[in-house]
């Protein structure tokens, strides 16, 4: 069973995915899978290359923005903001982002999001409905959105 989080009607999180997963993806009509996990960073986890080709069968598209534990670019903010922005923008699109536990894509999106506009409140507040917290990154979600706080 998927462990997919829904961050906006568009956008879903989720920890390591497994094969089966790009099934059910297809089938809630994700049409974007972005990896933000690091090849080779547990034991048996599948390679990022592995969900591409399987992604790729069902006609999802894939982008692997690997998050290290050094944290954010503007490099890897700016990748997420042009998928999201680019993929949302069609109709029926839909994004699912994983990482280990799916803090990291969550992270990411608020980031790329407030980048790209987004409100942080309201974007913080979509990510504790999902059970993130954002608030290690809330000051540069402000500074990305242009917000004084």
């Amino acid at each position: 069973m998927n462990q997919f989080r829904r961050l906006s009607d568009s956008v879903m999180a989720s920890p390591q995915i497994s094969l089966g997963d790009i099934a059910a993806a297809h089938a809630q009509g994700v049409s974007l899978i972005i990896c933000n996990r690091p090849d080779d960073e547990d034991e048996g986890q599948l390679s990022s290359a592995v969900i591409q080709q399987a992604a790729s069968e069902k006609g999802i598209g894939f982008l692997s923005i690997p998050i290290t534990h050094a944290g954010f670019s503007h490099r890897q903010v700016d990748a997420m903001a042009d998928a999201l922005e680019r993929t949302l923008a069609e109709p029926q699109g839909k994004v699912l982002a994983y990482c280990r536990s799916g803090t990291r894509s969550t992270l990411l999106w608020a980031l790329a999001q407030s980048a790209n506009g987004g409100d942080p409140d309201q974007l913080a507040q979509q990510a504790r409905a999902a059970g993130y917290d954002v608030g290690p990154i809330r000051p540069a979600m402000d500074m990305l959105a242009g917000k004084n706080s």
